[in-house]
């Protein structure tokens, strides 16, 4: 198998993510998973869409993973591992699909507008 790459985006994060046959190892900017995302929560979405199909054991993943928090970075990096295995194999597709795993989260950070202090929020208003 050669490699399969593949791109996920959410909120500013940008995972792009090198899929080869190997033992498991999820390498995130030249970073083991556990030692870039400690919190086993993220862990465990990263690792989602290789256990709905039961191939956590069957792949080595290679992440380069820009902009964003940790959060938006562990959900990106969901959406390109579960784009990676749809080209791997095509009939995953529906049951990555029943997940909401292949489905790009189009929510951003809406922007500032001048006279408020916030995106919606106005200045306290008062009568007097």
């Amino acid at each position: 198998m050669e490699v399969v790459n593949a791109l996920g985006r959410r909120k500013s994060a940008v995972a792009r993510v090198f899929v080869t046959e190997g033992t498991g190892k999820i390498t995130i900017n030249k970073r083991d998973l556990a030692e870039y995302f400690p919190s086993s929560i993220l862990q465990y979405v990263v690792k989602q869409p290789l256990n709905l199909l039961n191939v956590a054991e069957k792949y080595d993943i290679k992440v380069n993973l820009m902009g964003g928090g940790y959060t938006g970075q562990s959900q990106a990096l969901r959406l390109a591992i579960a784009r990676a295995l749809v080209k791997i194999n095509a009939d995953d597709k529906k049951a990555l699909r029943a997940e909401g795993f292949v489905t790009r989260d189009s929510r951003e950070v809406e922007r500032k507008k001048p006279g408020r202090p916030k995106a919606r929020r106005r200045f306290q208003f008062s009568k007097r």
